[in-house]
């Protein structure tokens, strides 16, 4: 099957990750509004002439499909010379009938340069949040390390040469479960739409639960919230609020990344932010000092303080319970705890998420609820994200 040819002649935005990140939108008309954009980072593995198929699971419905590419963390120009898009049917193949050209700026090919970030030209075809979309790019030189997001928990796929155009799925025999280049996916809505940004770290990114299930606590919240807003999931396992990590596939700390991966997103209304537990846990003050309880509620004022300037709502989410896990001390649970009250009675927050009540043991509750429990008394499965999401009443995400 070949790909329907569209030539849509617009006007290309391309971006660092301290510039508007995508189209502009308000964050209650109707028009464009996000679809799926996670968090990027540094670190990927290196492609040459290689396509990339990502897996796109999108929240919300629309047409007029843009999609995002990062090279934000590239050391070389990203020299993309094919792009498609369509439906998932299974696996790597694109459901008959759906697949479609990507141009750039009326260009099948475009070249991003180190650091920046590139959007496609609408492409014809309806999405909705029961089909995931397939995203096929080829680059015909070396990427050197790619802009990625590691713990995608979805399965992608890549093939040697340019396939994509390929609709059958069987030259794409790698697999992944992260997602590379493709960073956005915007759709043009006729209803109002807005945004939730769901910030955090790998209890937001869905570390453990199962890969293609969609069980994440934002995917959760999507489905409750149906076509009141679109969830994006903007968590990165192994973030901190306060510090880079150490590993570089962790991402930007908070403070760097939260503007581009939550403010700048086009529609956001809400944001709800749960993070903290990687900097408590790593005993990670700012200049290498020890944590205080403090200092994570400067670094939440910073957050709030840039979310209020924006006109965006910001909802906080207490740190679950973490009896057992590695992270784990008397220390660290003071800290946890000191942190939790003055999120729950500070009134620095447009709302709270009692995430923190939510999954707790009855009988423990510096425990997580061993139903709620994965194994490693840190990270919630599939039914404690279930629970953080029904934590979350939809009347406080707007107000």
């Amino acid at each position: 099957m070949r790909f329907l040819r569209i030539t849509v002649f617009a006007v290309a935005t391309v971006f660092g990750i301290g510039a508007v990140a995508a189209p502009s939108a308000s964050a209650s008309r109707p028009g464009t509004v996000t679809a799926w954009a996670p968090g990027m980072a540094d670190g990927g593995r290196a492609f040459g002439d290689e396509t990339v198929r990502a897996v796109v699971p999108p929240t919300a419905s629309g047409t007029g499909a843009r999609i995002r590419i990062s090279n934000t963390y590239g050391t070389v120009p990203l020299v993309i010379d094919s792009a498609g898009v369509g439906l998932q049917a299974s696996g790597p193949a694109v459901a008959p009938g759906t697949a479609r050209e990507v141009r750039f700026t009326g260009r099948k090919s475009v070249t991003v340069a180190a650091g920046r970030e590139v959007l496609s030209d609408p492409v014809p075809l309806t999405v909705g949040p029961d089909r995931s979309v397939l995203v096929s790019i080829h680059v015909p030189g070396t990427t050197g390390p790619s802009t990625w997001h590691s713990d995608a928990f979805r399965t992608s796929y890549s093939a040697d040469g340019n396939r994509v155009r390929d609709t059958g799925g069987q030259p794409f025999t790698r697999t992944a479960t992260s997602w590379f280049f493709v960073s956005g996916l915007y759709l043009e809505s006729a209803v109002t739409h807005r945004t939730v940004v769901a910030f955090g770290d790998s209890i937001t990114d869905g570390f453990i639960t199962p890969v293609d299930a969609g069980a994440t606590w934002p995917d959760r919240l999507s489905g409750r919230l149906g076509r009141q807003a679109s969830v994006v999931n903007a968590g990165i396992g192994g973030n901190r609020v306060l510090t880079d990590a150490p590993d570089i596939w962790q991402g930007l700390s908070a403070r760097k990344r939260f503007r581009h991966d939550a403010l700048d997103v086009p529609g956001v209304a809400t944001v709800v932010l749960v993070e903290g537990i990687n900097d408590i846990g790593n005993n990670a003050g700012p200049g290498g000092t020890d944590l205080t309880a403090a200092d994570l509620i400067d670094g939440y004022r910073t957050l709030i303080g840039q979310a209020r300037a924006a006109g965006i709502r910001i909802v906080g989410g207490t740190l679950l319970p973490m009896r057992g896990a590695e992270y784990f001390t008397e220390h660290t649970e003071a800290l946890r705890q000191q942190v939790n009250s003055w999120i729950r009675t500070a009134g620095a927050f447009d709302a709270v998420a009692d995430f923190d009540a939510s999954t707790r043991s009855a009988a423990d509750p510096i425990a997580l609820n061993p139903a709620y429990d994965s194994g490693d008394h840190l990270h919630p499965n599939a039914a404690g994200m279930a629970a953080m999401a029904n934590a979350i009443d939809p009347a406080t995400l707007f107000g």
